[in-house]
Formats: C-alpha cells, structure tokens, sequence
C-alpha cells in the first residue's frame, strides 16, 4: 500500500502518542502540538493558502469534537489536541473516519476488558442506578460523581488501529 505523505506524517506523531500513552497514560504537548503545526506547515508548503486552509478545518473538526468528549469525561486533554493534530495532516473528512473507527474500537476494548475482569454486568447495573439517581435528583451530580470509577484505558489503543483502518480503506 503506497500511502500518501499527509498519513505518513500522521504515523509518525501517533507512534510517538502511542508509545507515551501506553507508557504513562499521557500524551505530552510536545507531540500534540508539534503536530499540529508540522502539518499546518506541510500543507501550507504543498499546497498553499488553501492546504493552510484544509489543515485548519480538520484541525477543528478534531479539536471540537474530541473537545466536546473531554467535558463528557470520556477521554483526556492530549487526546483533544492529539485529534487536532490528526485534523491537521488528513482534513476533515479522515479525522472524522478515524474519530470513528477510534470510539469503536475503544468500546470493544472495553467490552473485553469488562468481561475479562467480570466486571461488566456490575457496572452495567451501577451505570443504572446513576441515572436513575440523577432523574430523581434532577441533577447530573450523580453522574458526575461516576466519572471517578470509569474504566481507563489508554486510548491510543483504539486510535491507532482506527487510524490504521482509514488508511487501510483510503
């Protein structure tokens, strides 16, 4: 498979991310953000104003929505600005396929989890219970207060088989 430049780049910041998430459940700046300027320049470079301009709406596009997943609770502050970096060399429209493919995959790697560890139905019957305490309350607090006990995983688990399935069907 002959990839383009734009997911060559791309590879390079997420192998990066990955092995720093799996190491230490982080994701420094230094990657996310070189990456996101590395590919604003690349397609500024390559294609001009309007390459600056298809890096800068993918870069929001990934930004925003894994922003909106950051107040959810559901993913960290690298993996925000790590999907503006992803936006940044692929555009709009791969961020969104491999934001896709990631949330998938991370759900499945949950189920495994919470079924290797027998944990599933326990937690399944607790997620319950929590909303039915906060339509009660009419308040998210308790909903709020399970963010705590949320299973965690390092997400680059999900993102980079999601990254390398876009690829696989660019």
């Amino acid at each position: 498979m002959n990839l383009p430049w734009e997911y060559i780049g791309c590879f390079i910041m997420l192998g990066a991310a990955f092995v720093t998430d799996i190491k230490t459940m982080k994701i420094p700046n230094w990657i996310t953000i070189s990456g996101l300027v590395t590919g604003i320049v690349a397609h500024l470079l390559q294609n001009g104003w309007s390459g600056g301009w298809f890096s800068l709406q993918g870069a929001g596009a990934g930004f925003g929505l894994m922003l909106l997943m950051y107040w959810c609770g559901a993913v960290g502050g690298g993996d925000v600005k790590l999907f503006a970096g992803i936006g940044a060399w692929t555009g709009t429209l791969l961020t969104l396929q491999i934001l896709f493919y990631s949330v998938m995959a991370a759900g499945l790697i949950g189920l495994i989890v919470l079924l290797f560890r027998k944990e599933m139905f326990s937690r399944i019957r607790a997620l319950f219970a929590r909303i039915f305490s906060a339509l009660m309350l009419r308040s998210i607090a308790p909903l709020r207060i399970a963010g705590k006990s949320q299973l965690r995983i390092p997400f680059m688990l999900a993102v980079l088989p999601g990254a390398i399935l876009t690829a696989a069907l660019y």
